[in-house]
């Protein structure tokens, strides 16, 4: 349907129109990739049945974090045991995330996890308001360095993972694998996810320099 608001000039319309065909096939190219990543043959099999132990210390084994669904995401929260403070990055993240979180795990799992104790994490819980995001410790197990979110020195990377469970078997289904190609947009590995970045995208300003602060 042809659209137009008060006041715009003949010039902005037909830029708009332009642009607008773009957006359109933008949309169409992003149900393509949707659907191929969909139709993904199996992922590796979890060979352990990682255990992670909640803010209050309890254990809860890979399986459970699922919570009765085929589908669980699980996020790495760059908060290593030596950091200060947690990664500003990952915390305006999970921000945008801690209303969704109910709305989310009506359909499927998931779980922010750090390599940082229980204590640790139960402290920046309190802090950041986050009591509605499920927050784990991955301390004592090879799930960040298996998942690639810790490299080979101990550097705590912010990886998000897919993963799909059967009857019998735990499998992984997608990562977000875009933060290691060497590319413009390498830092945007989960930008589909994070309302604020695509906000921005709607501005004259665009993204600009704008780093999230620390509080």
């Amino acid at each position: 349907m042809p659209v137009s608001f008060p006041n715009e000039s003949v010039a902005y319309r037909t830029a708009r129109n332009e642009l607008l065909k773009a957006e359109l096939a933008l949309r169409a190219q992003t149900e393509d990739v949707a659907a191929r990543r969909r139709a993904l043959p199996p992922g590796g099999l979890i060979g352990d049945d990682y255990v992670f132990r909640s803010t209050c210390g309890t254990s809860v084994s890979l399986q459970d974090l699922f919570c009765g669904h085929s589908t669980l995401a699980i996020y790495s929260l760059m908060y290593g045991p030596d950091a200060k403070a947690a990664c500003p990055m990952c915390s305006a993240f999970l921000d945008g995330w801690r209303g969704q979180i109910a709305h989310t795990q009506a359909r499927m799992g998931f779980a922010v996890v750090a390599q940082s104790s229980p204590e640790r994490l139960a402290a920046l819980q309190e802090a950041k308001g986050w009591q509605d995001l499920p927050l784990y410790s991955a301390e004592g197990t090879t799930y960040q360095r298996d998942y690639l979110a810790e490299n080979g020195s101990g550097a705590q990377l912010p990886m998000l993972h897919v993963f799909r469970r059967t009857a019998d078997t735990i499998r992984h289904f997608w990562g977000s694998e875009m933060f290691f190609e060497p590319s413009p947009w390498q830092p945007r590995h989960i930008d589909a996810l994070w309302p604020m970045w695509n906000l921005f995208d709607l501005t004259p300003e665009g993204r600009g320099d704008h780093m999230p602060n620390q509080d």
